[in-house]
């Protein structure tokens, strides 16, 4: 029903930046609250980011508040992730997810479709 492809997953070094896009087709797209979940080796996936059906409001984990950034284009079908002042601690799978209702969720089950995964590395 809903495919999500992401890009923008390289390597970059502690310090950088980069913008993660997640594309997504289906007609009910701007319904959908959208979230982006990581997952580092070892780790249970755990909630990054989440944005509203029309990027009114959008919600953080505590540990990139203030230098992660959420948004969405709905005329572009698209989501995305600016990382700033990325960390090692940040290396992780990075997915996009697809909400079935328009208010945002930190919970993962509360997700309906998820994206492929893209490997984002932070060196030192």
């Amino acid at each position: 029903q809903v495919q999500l492809v992401v890009f923008g997953g390289v390597l970059v070094q502690a310090g950088g930046s980069l913008r993660l896009s997640c594309a997504a087709s289906g007609r009910t797209f701007s319904s959908y609250a959208m979230g982006w979940f990581r997952q580092s080796l070892g780790k249970e996936r755990e909630f990054v980011a989440a944005i509203n059906w029309n990027g009114g409001n959008a919600y953080y984990a505590d540990s990139v508040k203030g230098r992660f950034t959420i948004s969405r284009d709905n005329a572009k079908n698209t989501v995305y992730l600016q990382m700033n002042s990325l960390k090692p601690k940040d290396t992780a799978v990075y997915y996009c997810a697809a909400r079935s209702t328009t208010g945002y969720s930190s919970n993962r089950y509360g997700y309906d479709y998820w994206g492929q995964g893209t490997q984002v590395t932070v060196s030192s």
